[in-house]
């Protein structure tokens, strides 16, 4: 379903910016609904490509009151200076309506149009 994005990352279309907190969740994630293997895997990929960027969170912005844990993608996004949060997650909605600091939201089908383009 979504191999694009992931061949899309290994061919360094773009930069995936990341916090170790949020690591943490997609190897979570990854070894619930595939395997404990599959998620080191894709985690050794993911730290051992060229287009990814550590970032530390020094400011903490709380913009997602639905959903808190959400915010650690956002506070990253800021931190980065990143041009998208790319989630089908309706919480970061909200983030539409906020004029500071400022945080597009593509959706995935959004951001495949971006990166393949056509958008």
């Amino acid at each position: 379903m979504y191999n694009w994005l992931w061949q899309a990352f290994r061919a360094q279309r773009f930069v995936l910016c990341y916090t170790t907190e949020m690591l943490q969740e997609y190897e979570e994630k990854l070894a619930h609904y595939y395997s404990v293997l599959f998620a080191e895997n894709v985690m050794n990929e993911i730290l051992n490509a060229e287009n990814v960027e550590r970032v530390t969170i020094f400011y903490k912005w709380n913009l997602i009151t639905a959903d808190p844990d959400d915010n650690k993608f956002v506070d990253c996004a800021i931190a980065a200076g990143a041009q998208y949060i790319v989630t089908n997650d309706k919480h970061f909605n909200v983030l539409h309506q906020i004029k500071f600091p400022k945080v597009q939201v593509a959706d995935i089908s959004m951001f495949k149009q971006i990166i393949t383009g056509l958008g």
